[in-house]
């Protein structure tokens, strides 16, 4: 904690102490989109950190279970929806996955003197009855994330990332464009875009710009030329309404291949796959009369070629 912080606890400490107390919940909920909102169950409104707490509207919470030790605190959110504050359109959206919640006790006489409670993110958040619920989720909840690297053929890195280390803002890996046509909210046509192969854009990465949708992202299913246009298809409609003349962003794909980390992104040296890891054949294997069977390595066959050979077959 910083100074300021210790120097708020201590005056809450000592207003706890009177015995006559002014105090009140205060939360704040930061979207990956970058508007927060802040709320309390006060009856009038307060502020402090240059954020506006709306008064008994929006979110409430249970009571805080918190232990010592790494376990993972869990606890719920319970709110109205509201025009004014939190949307079912927002939730449908997405835009609260994920969301990262700071709670704190404050005396509302003089909100400096607070102490921080609680800080996590949301988790699954459910609708019904014009009311939602949300899981909050401890700090520690990260721990709980499988961690290591998988051994398997393909590339485990996510297209892009640190572990990957292509540059996704080169003007051969992604295209900006307004919506021209849309279907079902997740077919999408293009004129033109010949200049990028078939199938570049598949399982890529669809994201809106501006619009009712700005900020959601789906996942690229198809992607085709037909009659002098590019159709787009996604896995799954956006939970919002895309328009004609709404921006998105296209980004290319990656199978995860060897071959199509060489030859298409010309980023070999950082795949993190093991292409010549053996298959689950060799489980099946066994000794035969012809041939060598010291134990040895295989020598490259039609059947059984070196990663070179597949790379260059491929």
């Amino acid at each position: 904690m910083n100074g300021a912080s210790d120097a708020g606890a201590a005056a809450l400490h000592a207003h706890l102490r009177g015995g006559i107390t002014s105090v009140a919940r205060a939360w704040t909920v930061a979207r990956r989109d970058g508007e927060v909102l802040g709320f309390t169950d006060h009856d009038v409104p307060l502020a402090f950190d240059g954020i506006a707490f709306r008064a008994n509207s929006g979110l409430t919470a249970k009571a805080l279970m918190q232990s010592t030790g790494l376990s993972v605190d869990n606890t719920e959110a319970m709110g109205a929806l509201s025009s004014e504050a939190i949307t079912e359109e927002d939730i449908l959206a997405g835009r609260y996955d994920g969301a990262e919640v700071t709670a704190w006790l404050v005396n509302w006489q003089a909100p400096e003197s607070r102490v921080m409670l609680f800080r996590g993110t949301l988790g699954e958040v459910s609708r019904g009855g014009g009311a939602f619920e949300a899981e909050l989720r401890g700090l520690t909840e990260a721990l709980n994330q499988p961690q290591g690297r998988v051994y398997q053929p393909h590339c485990s890195a996510v297209l892009g990332d640190g572990s990957c280390g292509v540059d996704l803002s080169n003007p051969g890996y992604q295209s900006e464009r307004a919506v021209e046509q849309v279907e079902d909210g997740r077919i999408f046509r293009f004129a033109g875009m010949d200049e990028f192969d078939l199938r570049w854009f598949e399982r890529g990465r669809f994201e809106v710009l501006t619009g009712e949708a700005a900020g959601l992202v789906g996942q690229i299913k198809n992607d085709r030329l037909s009659n002098d246009e590019r159709v787009i298809e996604l896995w799954e409609q956006l939970p919002a309404e895309i328009a004609t003349g709404d921006m998105v962003r296209i980004e290319a794909g990656c199978d995860k291949r060897a071959a199509t980390c060489r030859l298409k992104f010309a980023n070999l040296e950082n795949f993190r796959g093991f292409p010549s890891i053996p298959g689950e054949d060799w489980l099946m294997s066994y000794p035969v009369s012809s041939g060598q069977n010291e134990g040895g390595s295989l020598t490259p066959t039609p059947t059984h070629p070196t990663i070179i050979e597949q790379l260059n077959n491929d």
